[in-house]
């Protein structure tokens, strides 16, 4: 039993070997989405931690396994909608994006799993309502 403990511990320290990669690139403000003030908190209370560059690193960030999986999520949401890069975005993908904000407002944003940890990150109705009608899409 001693002997699995140890086998188990050493395998725990060992993948705190492998680090992952928590940086925020710098990106110029005039490239960030634009928004009024109530959806713009919106957006960085509940959206920003995967969909920014801004994102705040937990303290569980920095212990594998868990980091991988943050990490992972971060570079998947940086990927379908970044925030902080709004305006490189062509007018097309704006408006992609946009349909998808819409879609995501009252389905599967925020994730459960984030919403674990961050309480905050709950959306009321009201403001699922507020973000859909800022996309400005329509049925």
């Amino acid at each position: 039993m001693k002997r699995f403990l140890f086998i188990i511990l050493a395998l725990v320290l060992s993948m705190q070997l492998v680090q992952i990669d928590k940086l925020n690139p710098d990106t110029p403000k005039e490239l960030e989405i634009k928004a009024e003030p109530v959806v713009m908190d919106i957006f960085k209370r509940a959206c920003y931690d995967c969909h920014s560059n801004e994102v705040k690193w937990p303290w569980y960030s920095y212990v594998a396994p868990s980091s991988w999986t943050i990490a992972k999520h971060v570079k998947h949401g940086r990927q379908t909608l970044n925030f902080s890069t709004w305006e490189n975005y062509t007018q097309e993908e704006k408006k992609k994006k946009l349909k998808e904000i819409y879609r995501t407002a009252y389905a599967s944003m925020p994730l459960g799993s984030y919403m674990y940890f961050h309480e905050e990150a709950q959306l009321t109705r009201e403001e699922r309502t507020l973000i859909r009608d800022w996309t400005g899409v329509r049925k």
